[in-house]
């Protein structure tokens, strides 16, 4: 059987900054985009900061990725949170250093799931967006099922931040020998 080779238009493309985010990409279209927005003031929880780069497979950074963010509220509860937090916002990294900052509060354990942040990437020559998540260091982690069906302890180490007191950093790898561990939902 043939198959037909990937056009440009099966992959994000290289302006998804631009459809999904314009203001950071330089367009003043929306007076509030969609997502950026992550905790309205009010909302419990501890503030915390998580910067991180996403790093292609030859050690550069990824400068135009967009990363939706999923998370738990601080009692680890989603979307029935009686607070205005939704639970959900997009980041976008810095086109100069492809540094990526979130501004958001610590998630609570949901059920037996750690405190984690559940990420989703989409950038050019990505073909389906890349799903993973983020532990965080000084949690217990240990009895978490997702982590714990990662069977390589070295591999498991690359869903789990770095850092602690409310600033952390993540880098997620696309490919080589730090790839980051993506989830096939």
């Amino acid at each position: 059987m043939d198959y037909l080779k990937e056009t440009p238009s099966q992959t994000a493309g290289p302006y998804v900054h631009i459809g999904l985010a314009p203001a950071a990409a330089g367009f003043d279209i929306y007076e509030h985009e969609l997502g950026f927005d992550p905790v309205p003031e009010g909302v419990p929880g501890e503030r915390i900061t998580v910067t991180g780069r996403v790093i292609d497979g030859m050690g550069a950074p990824v400068k135009d990725v967009l990363i939706e963010v999923w998370q738990a509220d601080a009692s680890g509860r989603y979307a029935d949170s009686p607070e205005d937090f939704r639970g959900w916002f997009r980041v976008v990294p810095d086109f100069e250093t492809g540094v990526f900052t979130l501004n958001t509060i610590r998630p609570g354990a949901h059920g037996r799931h750690a405190p984690h942040l559940s990420l989703w990437l989409v950038a050019r020559g990505i073909n389906v967006g890349l799903q993973t998540r983020m532990y965080f260091p000084d949690a217990d982690n240990a009895a978490d099922p997702v982590l714990n069906l990662i069977e390589q302890p070295h591999r498991r180490e690359s869903l789990i931040a770095t850092g602690e007191s409310g600033a952390y950093n993540f880098d997620i790898h696309l490919q080589g020998e730090k790839e980051t561990v993506f989830l096939d939902v």
